[in-house]
């Protein structure tokens, strides 16, 4: 999530201190990103320095300054929202990274390898479940917090069940042995420009 852009849309409500900001952040966000005051208040002056808000007064000491979106920031606003982000995976998942190293392990029992990770997803499903039932209607914002959770969750299970077919139809494959593997003399070369 971009705090930011988040801040833009805050302001885009109408003026408020960095305070207020920061107290309404974590609220619309169901409580799960705390944000640091000192971070609202440096990305506000960023954002003041690229012309996206600016203060009532510029005398005043930073908590007591008001801030407001301006044109240009309500154009980066509404553009930042059109946008679909990057999807991409991320470059390491550490639980692929087990499974494909556990491949690799002599005597390793995968299926269950990917059971244990499986429980482990399902139990944090239920938690999040029961933070969505305790939120019921009254807390949009953490209900909305919790589904995408569950979802991403319900994702790792199904990779999970997908990866333990796969593995149940390979073929056993033993890797080659390294003491079997005759080494090599090095010989330098001489490389010439």
């Amino acid at each position: 999530m971009s705090v930011p852009h988040a801040l833009l849309a805050l302001l885009s409500e109408g003026p408020k201190y960095g305070l207020r900001l920061q107290n309404e952040f974590e609220s619309r966000t169901g409580e799960v990103w705390p944000l640091n005051v000192g971070q609202v208040y440096t990305t506000l002056q960023r954002l003041e320095r690229d012309g996206l808000v600016e203060t009532d007064d510029g005398q005043r000491e930073r908590s007591r300054k008001r801030f407001r979106i301006t044109a240009a920031g309500a154009y980066e606003l509404a553009d930042w929202l059109r946008t679909p982000p990057d999807l991409v995976p991320p470059p390491r998942d550490e639980l692929v990274i087990k499974v494909l190293v556990a491949l690799q392990v002599p005597g390793t029992d995968l299926h269950e390898i990917l059971q244990v990770h499986r429980r482990h997803v399902i139990e944090v499903m239920q938690r999040y479940t029961q933070v969505k039932a305790a939120a019921a209607g009254e807390d949009v914002a953490l209900a909305l917090v919790a589904d995408a959770e569950i979802f991403r969750l319900e994702a790792i299970v199904r990779w999970l069940d997908t990866a333990d077919v796969r593995l149940k139809q390979r073929l056993p494959l033993a890797p080659p042995a390294v003491a079997d593997i005759p080494l090599e003399p090095t010989h330098s070369m001489e490389v010439s420009q």
